[in-house]
């Protein structure tokens, strides 16, 4: 593509991102203007809920005041204090992020490349601060900053995700300094990260899978807790599309409760497999799913970090002791688990941070993962499971060929 095209392409890409992500809650919500309230309210004030909603996916903190009739009416404790809501719907944020990926992907060969993702990132950049200001207000007011760079990061995470390649020039530049240096170091380094980074994802697949059998399970409840809401079709739509924008939030907490310390849903509350203390709980349906007491395995259920650790240190070991043979394999194996703990801590401890945040008033001020504990946790159990993995046997530098026999 020319120069013209890339950018122009870029910018449709930008429009489309923010446009397809406000017209979802958008959609849902004209619906119930339309038919539940017989277009008696103002629409423009469904829009401005469809983008506080979209802002809210993306981490943005909106800052609600409650009129004193709607306070005492909610039983919201200080009654005319502003509530600062901060837990993602963090739905948006991975739609947001794939598209990303994608625009880098497809973007990677082209000559002008860099241009067009300056251009997609900035689009996206200008655009939420236009519907930002579109849709401030005092009764519910997103953070200005916030509200301009937090889509932008997340859109500009995913291109940059998309547009690591083979050709790309930053690759091929670091591929060159890596050859370029300590070979020991940077076989450590190597696979201490993908140690690291592929115990987290094992987490976080079978904290997916603990999720869907949760919400299996826990069917019957989550159900009866529909009917106690009696949000009528239209509400039960909208309440199961906002619960589904909340669904990679569930995950997560999940993962923490695999790791050990667990979640909170209110101040002074646990989850956890070892205690569970629950308040009263926000009409939620989805918590329907959360177990009313400890795991029956207890602290067995930590074995889950830990044996995705080994298995991810048996994975990466055959290469390594290729890299540095056997002779000094055991000094190397305990730094790569070193190293793989702490790039396991940081990415779980930004992983609950994402999925912590403020969801309402009063207790409901703290809610999510605590980030330090999950970090701390992840960085023993990955420490200890890299490790065994590494040291376990069933690898051996490959020996020279024996030279042949002369006749």
């Amino acid at each position: 593509m020319t120069r013209r095209l890339t950018a122009l392409y870029s910018a449709l890409e930008a429009l489309l991102l923010v446009g397809i992500g406000i017209a979802v809650p958008l959609s849902i919500l004209t619906v119930m203007w339309a038919a539940q309230y017989g277009f008696q309210i103002d629409w423009v004030d469904f829009w401005r809920a469809a983008v506080i909603i979209w802002m809210l996916g993306h981490g943005v903190a909106v800052t609600l005041q409650l009129d004193p009739e709607t306070a005492l009416a909610l039983d919201v404790v200080g009654v005319g204090d502003p509530i600062v809501v901060t837990l993602a719907l963090s739905g948006f944020a991975l739609v947001t992020a794939l598209a990303g990926v994608a625009l880098g992907r497809r973007l990677r060969d082209q000559p002008h490349r860099i241009l067009g993702e300056l251009v997609a990132i900035g689009g996206v950049t200008v655009l939420s601060g236009l519907v930002m200001l579109s849709a401030a207000h005092p009764a519910a007011l997103p953070s200005r900053w916030q509200a301009i760079l937090f889509p932008a990061l997340v859109y500009g995470l995913g291109v940059a995700i998309g547009s690591i390649g083979a050709t790309n020039p930053a690759r091929v530049k670091l591929r060159a300094l890596i050859a370029d240096g300590p070979q020991p170091i940077v076989a450590a380094a190597g696979a201490a990260l993908r140690a690291g980074l592929g115990t987290v994802a094992t987490v976080m697949a079978a904290a997916a899978v603990l999720t869907t059998v949760a919400l299996v399970v826990n069917y019957g409840q989550i159900i009866a807790l529909y009917e106690s809401v009696q949000a009528g079709v239209l509400g039960g739509v909208a309440l199961t599309a906002a619960q589904l924008a909340l669904l990679p939030t569930l995950v997560i907490w999940a993962a923490s409760w695999l790791i050990g310390p667990g979640f909170a849903i209110g101040a002074g509350s646990t989850v956890s497999p070892i205690a569970v203390t629950l308040g009263p709980l926000p009409a939620v349906p989805v918590l329907g799913a959360l177990p009313a007491e400890p795991s029956p395995l207890g602290f067995a259920t930590l074995l889950v970090p830990v044996l995705a650790a080994f298995v991810a240190g048996i994975a990466v070991r055959p290469r390594l002791v290729a890299q540095l043979g056997d002779a000094s394999f055991a000094i190397w194996a305990v730094a790569t688990a070193v190293i793989a703990a702490g790039v396991a801590g940081l990415a779980a401890a930004f992983l609950a941070f994402v999925a912590a945040g403020a969801a309402g008033p009063g207790r409901l001020a703290v809610v999510g993962p605590d980030p330090v504990t999950i970090g701390w946790w992840m960085i023993a159990e990955t420490l200890i499971g890299v490790a065994l993995g590494l040291l376990a046997g069933g690898a051996r530098a490959p020996r020279p060929a024996a030279p042949a026999r002369t006749r």
